[in-house]
Order: C-alpha cells, then structure tokens, then sequence
C-alpha cells in the first residue's frame, strides 16, 4: 500500500522544497538508506523493514522524480508509489547488495548529501558503505541531515489531519479508563487490555506502549509491564504510540488506582499546568527552548537525567526537534510536536504527562484531547 494514499502533489511537493534546499546548497543528489526517508519521499510503507536482511536505497536528484534503487521483493510495491525509476537487485546476494547498481545510479553526481547528523543512521553494511565510497571517489558525499529534517519537520495539511486522527483514537482509549483498568489487575493485563481498545477504536497498530505503576509514582518510564497487580494508591501511567495510515500519536495519561494522595494530586496539576505554559507561548519565531525554559519555570526544576520535555512527532514515533534548553530550532507554522515535562517526586519516583500539537498562526492545536488538572481515579 502507498503511504496514507496521498495525491503525488504531496510527494511533489516534498521533493520540491528539498531540491530548492539542494539547489542553494550546491548538492546533486540526496542518498537515502534508512526506512522513514525513503517512505517520507517515495510513500513506500511496508512492515518489511522489520528484516535487516536486505539494504534499501533511494535517490532524489536535485530536479526530477527519486530513484528507487530496491531488493526485487520490492519492485511491486513501489510501482504503487508515484516512483517510476525502479532499480532492483537480487537479495539477499553473497557478494553483491546492490552495491553496483546503486554507486552506477550514483556516478552522475558529483555533490552527494546523506543524513549523517543526530538522530542519522545507516541501515546497510558499513563495509558496503566503504566500497561505495571508494567506488565513487571523485564525488563528495556532505551531511544533509538538518536539509532533511528542516523538510521534514512542516507537515501538510493532509498529514496533520492523520495525526489529528490517531490523537482522537488514542483520546477515546485513555477516556475507557474505568472500563479498562481496576485494583488488583495485572500490569500486563491492563496493557493489553488498553492496546485492544486502541486497536477496537481505529488504530491501526500499537508498535509502542510503555508505562509503569507504584505508589505515589513510578520509577521510570519506558519499562514493559509485568504481572504485578495494581493497588490502592498506585498511580499508572500509560504512554502510547499508536499508528494510523503510518503516522503517530505519541502522549500519555495518569491514572490513582483507588485514591491519590495530595502530593500525586498536586504533581498532576502541575505537570498539566507547565504543558500549558508552553502551550501559550508555542507560537512561530518562538524556540524549542523557549518552551522548554516555560515548562521548567513552572516545575521548580530541570530536566534531571530526561533531557528533553518534547520533540517533533510525524512517521516516527520521536522526530527531531528536541525541546531541550540547547535547541533553538525555531518554530514554524504546521510543525507536530509533543509536550512532555517531567517531575521527579523524590525516592525514585516520577511522574510524567504529555500532550500533542501542531503549530499555527496563533495558539497551537491540541490534537490530543488535553488531560483534566484533577488527576482521574480508578475505583
């Protein structure tokens, strides 16, 4: 299937205003490797990359169409997509993984720009990466990480509207919480139970789901559940990536199982006051870390060990930016992002909420429906 079957003015436009960044910035061509690029420009969305057995690539001249250059499993899938220039090889392959056809697709250009910065990875063998280079040694391969993710950080109109979608499902789940979680149920069943609801109300899959449970708060905030009950004057937190079309929500909620004690009460209130806080002045020209500082200003602390209270949010579960108080990306019109403060209570214990928006001229949209001050309880 092709990414959320947008209209290939999507694509074209995507391509469009990262050829006019090549253009300025005196590259040829882009090379992409990794799962998120190749879809972001192409709209070729498959689970098949959950196998490393195979290399993917893919080219986007300075003016034209991208060049699909892809194992042969691939080659049908990608003529559903607006490519035209499919290039396949024989994968796997013992001693060849596309390794010539892609630096033959490549010698036209002598400036190369690849994604090689933060948050950058490979996806294909770092030896073959070598031979690459030294097959094209008179071309010179730049780092395009921030032309890409400058891109890719403005999400159109048809996008946000998926990601308001997938917002609303998840909304509809995390509002089920007294149909869905109860004292003395199993962590694990409670995870289940919520990924179920998730997928009942229109998500597509639930590739994400973390959380945790204790009393008075939680210790971390990315462990898998377990089977230990819940008990009166835990409190549980949820924190979910659901995927729609092949786009994220990415926010959590809080729940006291039985009644919650005046200091959870009071961390509640304040980690949905300090989203806010942000939320009021998340206008374009203002910085990731203009809206960090907001959210520690209410806090009464910093970061600790978390080191961001936010980031981008699109195809993947975390984009960049960061909202760090060294990130001073400027905000824009149509950008996604994730309001995520952070409490530590003291004796190992946390807390945690998070909110989605998207940016506009004016006060930001909350596409996730905003959590209530008063902490909700579980009886």
């Amino acid at each position: 299937m092709s990414e959320a079957d947008f209209a290939v003015t999507e694509y074209e436009d995507r391509a469009d205003r990262a050829q006019r960044l090549m253009h300025e910035q005196g590259l040829e061509a882009l090379l992409f490797t990794t799962e998120a690029e190749i879809r972001y420009f192409t709209g070729f969305r498959t689970l098949f990359w959950q196998s490393p057995a195979r290399p993917w690539f893919c080219i986007l001249p300075r003016t034209g169409k991208p060049i699909a250059v892809i194992p042969q499993i691939g080659a049908h899938l990608m003529a559903s997509t607006w490519v035209d220039d499919i290039r396949t090889f024989a994968a796997p392959h013992p001693t060849d993984e596309g390794v010539s056809l892609l630096c033959n697709a490549l010698k036209p250009y002598a400036v190369v720009g690849m994604p090689m910065g933060r948050e950058s990875s490979l996806r294909m063998p770092l030896m073959d990466f070598e031979r690459i280079k030294a097959n094209l040694h008179g071309s010179e391969i730049r780092n395009a990480s921030a032309l890409v993710q400058s891109v890719r950080h403005i999400k159109s109109e048809a996008e946000i509207a998926i990601h308001r979608e997938i917002c609303q499902i998840a909304s509809r789940s995390f509002e089920n919480a007294s149909h869905l979680f109860h004292e003395g149920q199993s962590l694990t069943s409670a995870f289940r139970r919520f990924k179920i609801d998730l997928l009942e109300q229109g998500a597509d899959d639930v590739p994400y789901l973390v959380g945790g449970a204790g009393p008075g708060g939680y210790g971390d905030v990315i462990s898998p559940p377990t089977d230990a009950p819940l008990n009166a004057g835990d409190v549980l937190m949820l924190d979910t990536g659901a995927v729609k079309n092949g786009y994220f929500c990415d926010f959590d909620r809080n729940y006291a199982i039985g009644h919650a004690s005046n200091a959870v009460r009071q961390a509640h209130r304040k980690l949905v006051e300090a989203v806010h806080a942000a939320a009021a002045i998340a206008r374009p020209d203002k910085t990731c870390a203009d809206l960090f500082n907001a959210m520690t200003d209410v806090l009464g602390q910093t970061d600790g060990d978390v080191g961001r209270m936010g980031h981008g949010l699109g195809i993947q579960l975390t984009e960049t930016p960061s909202l760090t108080v060294f990130d001073t990306t400027v905000l824009q019109e149509r950008m996604v992002l994730t309001l995520e403060p952070g409490l530590d209570l003291g004796d190992g214990k946390m807390m945690v909420h998070e909110e989605n928006i998207v940016i506009r001229d004016g006060a930001p949209e909350f596409l996730s429906t905003p959590a209530d001050p008063e902490i909700p309880v579980i009886q």
